[in-house]
């Protein structure tokens, strides 16, 4: 069944909107920048723009949206601008993470080893979520030292895909095999809309999804104080 979806992703470091109809192989309208900072005043100018080749709001049938971990202030963005969407028009939302959205292409290929989505959180630590072929988790999400993640994700073959990738193999020999996979490190919008229209609103809301709190910062001997 074809669905037309508005995805909207501010999660990292660009703001990306597209309009995708999932019978179609092509985004009916995208735009998609780098941008590490003024997102909120450039993502309702692009969703309108985007909307506007798409035959307008009335004609989108979902909103899908990332929700982190990523950028605090950047998420928070998109989640507002999707609920805003959604509020006017009495469209559902599904909320999806950077990590599934990152990890979502080589879970569904032909290769039938496991996918570790990596996204670097800074300060030697990693986002992580390990994934089946098929997309069962192996690895709960978790944000920790890239040590910890390495012996998490165990010592068989594996794929780590993500801006945190280089940093788990670095510290791991991974005797199963490791296969290191250049993919980019933003999720790819297009990915954002198609797991939108094949995910339940009621099983994915639009909710924040930290893995570390956002007053948190670390501190010697592990441990965290809060601002």
């Amino acid at each position: 069944m074809s669905v037309r979806v508005l995805a909207i992703d501010t999660a990292m470091a660009s703001c990306s909107v597209a309009v995708v109809d999932t019978h179609v192989n092509e985004p009916i309208a995208m735009v998609s920048e780098p941008m590490e900072r003024g997102q909120a005043e450039a993502l309702m100018p692009m969703i309108a723009d985007v909307l506007s080749r798409a035959g307008g709001l009335s004609q989108i049938e979902r909103i899908a949206v990332t929700t982190g971990p990523g950028s605090f202030t950047g998420l928070r963005i998109g989640l507002a601008a999707a609920r805003g969407l959604a509020m006017a028009s009495d469209l559902p939302v599904v909320g999806l993470t950077t990590l599934t959205v990152i990890a979502a292409p080589y879970i569904v290929d032909e290769d039938r080893r496991p996918v570790a989505s990596c996204i670097d959180a800074r300060h030697g630590r990693v986002f992580l979520h390990m994934f089946a072929p098929g997309g069962r988790t192996l690895v709960t999400p978790r944000c920790a030292p890239a040590k910890d993640a390495a012996r998490a994700i165990g010592t068989g073959p594996v794929r780590l895909v993500g801006s945190g990738a280089q940093a788990v193999a670095h510290v791991s020999t991974f005797p199963g095999g490791a296969s290191i996979i250049e993919a980019s490190p933003q999720p790819d919008i297009i990915w954002v809309a198609r797991l939108g229209a094949a995910i339940e609103p009621t099983a994915s809301p639009p909710k924040p999804f930290y893995l570390l709190a956002p007053d948190a910062k670390p501190q010697e001997k592990g441990r965290v104080v809060r601002r």
